[in-house]
């Protein structure tokens, strides 16, 4: 009885070290905002525009959506560097993806459309 309980309990133990899946695949995503909003170099702001790009693209998360505030913040970037249909395109998918992100949203492209 003793060897069954203690079989029992390395396998609960075993069974909780599983890893979970993340809900989103960010690629590094956070480290190239990080450096491109600590130097604003033209360099820094491609490689955050890339791996922003590659977020939206290769989602491998488990809810294979792109994660809140992506789509926002690659617009942004896009609608500043000039492409300016495109980065708004980007905010409105926010807002289809996440409606409660919608009053705020809203507000930055009616600032920008101005």
């Amino acid at each position: 009885m003793r060897k069954i309980f203690l079989a029992a309990i390395c396998m609960m133990a075993l069974a909780s070290c599983q890893t979970q899946k993340s809900l989103y695949s960010w690629y590094d995503s956070e480290d190239a905002t990080y450096q491109y909003t600590k130097r604003l170099t033209d360099e820094k702001l491609e490689k955050a525009m890339a791996q922003y790009l590659k977020v939206i693209s290769k989602q491998k998360g488990v809810r294979k959506v792109v994660p809140p505030g992506v789509n926002a913040e690659y617009g942004y970037l896009l609608y500043k560097a000039g492409k300016r249909e495109e980065g708004l395109e980007l905010l409105r998918n926010e807002i289809k993806a996440y409606p409660e992100s919608e009053k705020f949203i809203s507000r930055i492209i009616n600032q920008l459309e101005k």
